[in-house]
């Protein structure tokens, strides 16, 4: 009898550089919504943060308000663990 990973273990994937890379350039959750050209949430940088999987767009948008709020070029790899 083999047991199967739960499904909200799947999803969770723990903190992400993502934080790391925020406090490095000093900006807030806040300022990465207000940097955003596309339409994003600080409920989905929360999860982006927390690690909770996103969808491909998700990762996009967030990585995009990241890379305006801090002037980089930073790749999806640089922000999340996860594929």
């Amino acid at each position: 009898m083999t047991t199967e990973p739960q499904e909200s273990t799947l999803r969770d994937y723990g903190v992400q550089p993502i934080v790391e890379l925020m406090a490095k350039h000093k900006i807030e959750r806040h300022d990465l919504v207000a940097a955003s050209t596309e339409q994003i949430t600080h409920k989905m940088v929360a999860r982006a943060c927390k690690g909770r999987r996103l969808t491909k767009n998700v990762q996009q948008k967030v990585r995009a308000a990241l890379n305006a709020a801090a002037n980089s070029d930073y790749s999806l790899t640089d922000l999340f663990n996860y594929k």
